[in-house]
């Protein structure tokens, strides 16, 4: 969804771009090329026609922009470490009667004790 959303809003930049610059303005910028069409859009020509565009090609840019960040702090939540399994490994000494788990015991060492009293 958010890479619909994101070609989207390209598609939106460019757009809003275009119809900007299709606008009347004081050196003309891009309008000089869309010609008179005054049958078409009005008596007021392009220019009413173009602002309602701008406005609502601004609204969808700004929605999208909104739900892209949405979507975007959504994802940001989860971190990859969400998804590490950790094995559990169970010793085989477990008595089934009882809860507890049996701790192997570290071997003993025999009682070495030298006689310090014998002379040579």
């Amino acid at each position: 969804m958010g890479d619909i959303l994101l070609v989207l809003q390209f598609i939106l930049a460019i757009v809003i771009t275009l119809v900007v610059l299709l606008q009347k303005s004081a050196n003309m910028g891009f309008s000089s090329y869309s010609g008179s069409n005054d049958g078409l859009f009005g008596a007021r020509g392009p220019a009413g026609f173009l602002a309602k565009l701008t406005f609502f090609m601004g609204f969808l840019f700004v929605m999208n922009t909104i739900a892209l960040g949405y979507i975007y702090m959504q994802d940001s939540k989860k971190s990859i470490t969400d998804n590490i399994q950790i094995p559990v490994s169970v010793p085989q000494n477990i008595d089934n009667n009882s809860s507890a788990v049996s701790v192997p015991q570290s071997p003993k060492i025999p009682d070495t004790k030298e006689d310090t009293n014998t002379t040579k």
